[in-house]
């Protein structure tokens, strides 16, 4: 059956000449990435509650806790690797296949791939850098982390003294609003929008999806989960992405040499 799912893609991705990758925590998983919603991730030994944007920014004590919090995951996506299923979305890019790659992950792995920076959309943000809410000045997150091993409960700016925060979306705060603008008018131009480890239950990101169907998109999703749209897509494959989309880009490139 994985076989005719596998195939139905590659035709999917052949007949289309602007695909639009909607990528979520699934595709990290598969590098080694705890999906920190899954029962036993991050949030099971933090209060939510704790890291609203307001309370950030108005309480020392939250922000320590906040950047207790941002270490563990530092630690787990710092060293972390492409999948397989990084590198195959790499491949349909380098066949001129690929518009854009719209993610809702913030661990900077499509820029370690090696994906094209002007294609990618991070709409939660980047955790490897870190900016001043004051002034806005960008300082690289290892450079924070350092800081923080050395023995500093909370980091503020060199330059102003302002809150330092990773770039990344926290609850409460403000989604990007030239990304998302972005990502809708891609998601309104393109012929084929492939889901990739996302169960589409985080909105307003999931709402692109769902922008490319209603303007006439195919839709393919590969995700170990069901999600609100399959019923809806030309394809559903229930199964690891590496293993699957792995496989489509490589027949293709095969095809294509």
């Amino acid at each position: 059956m994985t076989e005719e799912l596998i195939q139905r893609g590659v035709e999917l991705i052949q007949g289309s000449n602007k695909t639009l990758v909607f990528v979520g925590a699934g595709l990290s998983t598969e590098s080694g990435i705890p999906d920190f919603r899954s029962p036993g991730g991050v949030w099971d030994k933090y209060d939510p509650s704790d890291f609203y944007f307001q309370r950030f920014v108005s309480s020392e004590s939250s922000r320590e806790k906040y950047w207790q919090m941002s270490t563990e995951f530092w630690d787990t996506m710092k060293d972390s690797l492409p999948s397989r299923g990084h590198i195959a979305i790499l491949k349909l890019e380098a066949m001129g296949k690929v518009t854009g790659i719209v993610t809702q992950n913030i661990d900077n792995l499509h820029h370690k791939t090696g994906n094209a920076p002007d294609k990618i959309i991070e709409i939660h943000g980047n955790a490897f850098t870190v900016s001043c809410l004051s002034c806005g000045k960008k300082y690289d997150r290892v450079l924070i982390q350092d800081r923080l091993k050395s023995g500093v409960k909370v980091p503020y700016c060199d330059s102003c003294s302002g809150i330092l925060k990773p770039d990344t979306v926290s609850f409460g705060q403000s989604m990007p609003e030239d990304k998302i603008a972005r990502a809708y008018r891609l998601a309104e131009e393109c012929d084929l929008c492939i889901v990739l480890g996302s169960s589409l239950v985080v909105y307003p990101a999931a709402y692109i999806p769902m922008h490319a169907l209603d303007n006439g998109a195919k839709l393919m999703i590969i995700n170990r989960d069901e999600t609100g749209l399959d019923s809806r897509a030309d394809l559903v494959i229930h199964d690891s992405i590496g293993k699957t989309f792995g496989e489509m880009a490589d027949r293709i490139a095969s095809l294509s040499h």
